[in-house]
C-alpha cells in the first residue's frame, strides 16, 4: 500500500493536476480569444463595464439572484466556499507544497477545516436533496449532477477520516489511498465538465454582453439566410 500512496500523491497527482490546470489555462484563453474576436467584429464596441461587474459580483453571490429559491442560493454559496477554503488553507495541503515547491501560506486550524469540511459535505446532500425537491431546478437536474456532487464530497469524507483515526472504522491507509485518488479524480472532472465555471462564470456576463453585439452587417446576412433580403430586419 505504501507504493500505491507514493504512486497517488507523486505522479498521479502531478498528472491530475497538470491537466487540471492546463485545461482551465485552455478554456480561459479561448473565452478571452473568442471575446476579442467578437468584439473585433462588431458594429458597436461600447460595452456596459459597470453593469457587467454589478451582474458579475450578483452571480458570484446569487444571495438574491433567485428570489424564490434563496434556500438553494444559501446552500450553494457555503457549498462552493468549503469546497474551496478547505483544499487551499488545510495545513497539511500546505505543508505538502512547502515540501514540494517550498512555498506556503496561512493555514486555517484545524478545528475550522474540521467545521467546513462538514459544511462541505452537509450542503453536497442539500444541494442533491433540493434539486429533486424544487421545482425550478428539478427541470435542469440532470444524473451529472448527482455524481460529480458525490465526487466532490468524496475527498472530504475521506479527509475527515483521515483527520480523524478514531472515527474511522477502515484501514487508515486505504482510506488515505482513497482520499488522494478521489481528490485526482475531482482535477480530471474540474475542466472536462461543467466544473469549469470556477473559471468560466466570473467573465459569463462579459461573454453574454459581447454576444449581442452583432457585426454591422449582421442583419442583411440573417435575411440572405432566410431568403428574406428584400424585407427590412
Amino acid at each position: 500500500m505504501d507504493a500505491w500512496l507514493e504512486w497517488a500523491r507523486g505522479p498521479a497527482f502531478i498528472f491530475c493536476f497538470g491537466f487540471m490546470v492546463l485545461g482551465l489555462v485552455r478554456h480561459a484563453v479561448l473565452t478571452v480569444w473568442e471575446t476579442a474576436r467578437v468584439m473585433r467584429r462588431a458594429g458597436d464596441r461600447v460595452l456596459p463595464w459597470r453593469a457587467v461587474a454589478r451582474n458579475t459580483v450578483a452571480w458570484l453571490l446569487p444571495i438574491n439572484t433567485i428570489r424564490n429559491a434563496r434556500l438553494f442560493s444559501l446552500t450553494s454559496v457555503a457549498f462552493h466556499v468549503a469546497i474551496l477554503v478547505v483544499p487551499v488553507f488545510l495545513a497539511g495541503h500546505i505543508a505538502l507544497w512547502v515540501r514540494t515547491l517550498g512555498v506556503g501560506w496561512p493555514a486555517i486550524s484545524n478545528e475550522m477545516a474540521d467545521v467546513l469540511t462538514i459544511v462541505a459535505v452537509v450542503t453536497a446532500a442539500g444541494l442533491a436533496l433540493l434539486r429533486v425537491t424544487a421545482r425550478a431546478t428539478r427541470a435542469l437536474t440532470h444524473p451529472i449532477d448527482f455524481l460529480l456532487l458525490l465526487a466532490l464530497a468524496l475527498p472530504f469524507v475521506t479527509g475527515f477520516l483521515v483527520m480523524h483515526p478514531q472515527m474511522n472504522p477502515f484501514a487508515y491507509e486505504s482510506v488515505l489511498f482513497l482520499h488522494v485518488m478521489s481528490a485526482n479524480f475531482v482535477f480530471l472532472l474540474v475542466p472536462t465538465t461543467k466544473l469549469a465555471h470556477v473559471v468560466l462564470l466570473p467573465g459569463m456576463q462579459l461573454v453574454s454582453e459581447a454576444g449581442w453585439h452583432w457585426p454591422a452587417d449582421a442583419g442583411s446576412r440573417v435575411g440572405a439566410a432566410l431568403g428574406k433580403e428584400a424585407e427590412g430586419v
